[in-house]
């Protein structure tokens, strides 16, 4: 059985495809970095981390870009033994216009190298290609119309040919879908299937409302006739269902023509707090006699559990942890750095561990130098050891959980005001600054933090070699929300001269509670 999600953590925005060998899930990375994961599986149940994709400056720079902003919804499509991969940069969404770049990036191995990314345009997010069999190829993207007096300006979707080996675009867009009541209208992606061609789009907004809309055409250029029965999948109104948030999607079919659907899912806790972010989940769907898609549960609610392929291979118990040591660099199955990749002259290995100089506080959008993993499950306890001399209360390094630039608790050995070595709780939620609590340390230098949490609790330790102490303990359920899920990190601020001082780590363990 495929058990749902089967990405757990921040792993939004799934397109599913395949090769000649198995199959991949690209998901959406927004400010962290490297840029698209990219995960296979060969029975849609295992799933593993397989490569990134936008993996050095040459290919993607978000510094600077606003919180929820930088790489939005990946597609990506296997043909003519060629791998594509399509998304969107976003560089700002401040009401009413919306400034995002789309590109394209090929390879002949999903381990690339892939190639310079190629401009294609920016009227809207969500890219996607479909390539028809008669060798012609299409671009598609949500089209935002600023003019609209909706807060939300996607009016539809966009459609322009495209040379499918120069990427130059050809001829002129074309409106090809306004959308349904729902509205929100994004995501495209089109399949062809038994003549028809089929319309996928995300619709409702990326939360409670979410929704995946059908529509299809005997021309690839429409008009498109909506599915009688859509929504093919939403969590709307049923709340009582553990996936909620159902939607953006996209079809894979097998060997033997079962077809399946991944989307995007959340699974909140009391209060609607999704601290894990947006999740990957699969369902099987089948096509109807008169040539619909429908869930093969029926209905149209996600499930927790589906039947894995027939003839996929033998499935393993899934289970999350791992320890490093952070002494042989940062192993991509893990570790992202927020907003620019990690550079010899803050992120060093060495025998001796992770050296992090330390940069920007956690408020910056330019220079953190922040190593950070996924909160994959509710119940996790990760710790770490650092050695750390800080000099004045500018500086400040230890572990962090981190949301974003106004969302993140800081767990750090700094100074007090009588310059006195303290380990400090510290928490800004919506961007209101608290201090939550300081500890006395022997000012020896070296540190072994611990953070357990448990849903939306968590608490907060230090030993410094004379005993664990617990530091506090806080409410973690405002580390929710937006596009992203929490992230678990090790952290060196120097907000006197950025770069002087340095702290290092060393024996990382991540292990799931429950």
């Amino acid at each position: 059985m495929i058990k749902n999600p089967v990405l757990t953590g921040f792993n939004p925005d799934p397109c599913i495809f395949r090769d000649d060998h198995q199959y991949y899930l690209v998901v959406s990375t927004f400010e962290w970095l490297p840029g698209v994961r990219i995960y296979s599986s060969t029975n849609l149940v295992n799933w593993h981390y397989e490569t990134s994709v936008l993996n050095s400056p040459r290919m993607i720079q978000l510094q600077g870009n606003p919180t929820g902003c930088s790489i939005w919804a990946p597609f990506a499509s296997y043909h003519n033994g060629k791998y594509y991969m399509i998304y969107t940069n976003v560089r700002q969404t401040r009401i009413p216009y919306k400034d995002v770049d789309n590109y394209i990036v090929e390879a002949d191995d999903i381990h690339g190298p892939w190639s310079d990314p190629v401009y294609v345009n920016s009227s809207g997010f969500d890219p996607s290609i479909f390539f028809d069999d008669d060798g012609k190829a299409y671009f598609m993207n949500a089209l935002w119309d600023y003019r609209m007096e909706t807060h939300n300006k996607s009016c539809g979707i966009v459609m322009q040919e495209i040379d499918p080996v120069s990427f130059n675009l050809i001829g002129e867009p074309k409106k090809l879908f306004d959308g349904t009541a729902p509205a929100k209208t994004e995501a495209p992606q089109i399949y062809k299937h038994d003549g028809y061609y089929y319309l996928l789009t995300a619709e409702g907004g990326t939360g409670p409302n979410h929704q995946e809309t059908v529509a299809r055409s005997k021309n690839v250029w429409g008009p498109y006739e909506v599915d009688p029965k859509t929504p093919l999948i939403t969590s709307k109104g049923h709340e009582e269902i553990t996936l909620q948030a159902a939607g953006h999607a996209s079809l894979v079919a097998t060997d033997d023509d079962e077809w399946y659907l991944a989307h995007l899912c959340t699974r909140p806790l009391p209060g609607y707090k999704p601290i894990l972010g947006r999740e990957t989940a699969i369902q099987k769907v089948e096509w109807t006699s008169d040539h619909w898609l429908r869930l093969a549960n029926g209905g149209n609610l996600p499930v927790d559990s589906v039947p894995a392929p027939v003839h996929g291979t033998p499935a393993v118990p899934v289970k999350h942890g791992f320890s490093d040591d952070l002494k042989h660099g940062l192993d991509p199955r893990y570790w992202n750095t927020y907003r620019q990749f990690s550079d010899p002259t803050w992120c060093q290995p060495s025998v001796n561990g992770l050296t992090l100089r330390a940069g920007q506080s956690p408020q910056s959008g330019f220079d953190q130098h922040l190593v950070a993993t996924r909160q994959y499950d509710f119940g996790v306890t990760a710790e770490v050891d650092m050695d750390y001399t800080p000099t004045t209360y500018l500086q400040l390094a230890g572990m962090t959980l981190y949301l974003d630039t106004s969302n993140y608790i800081l767990l750090m050995a700094t100074v007090d005001e009588n310059n006195q070595p303290v380990v400090v709780l510290q928490e800004e939620a919506a961007g209101d600054f608290k201090r939550i609590a300081s500890v006395k340390t022997n000012g020896q230098g070296h540190y072994h933090f611990t953070i357990e949490i448990n849903d939306t609790d968590a608490d907060f330790f230090m030993d410094d070699g004379d005993g664990k102490q617990k530091v506090g303990h806080l409410d973690v359920s405002f580390l929710s929300g937006g596009y992203t899920g929490d992230f678990i990190g090790m952290d060196a601020i120097d907000m006197h001269r950025r770069n002087h001082t340095a702290a290092t780590f060393t024996n990382f363990t991540y292990r799931a509670n429950h």
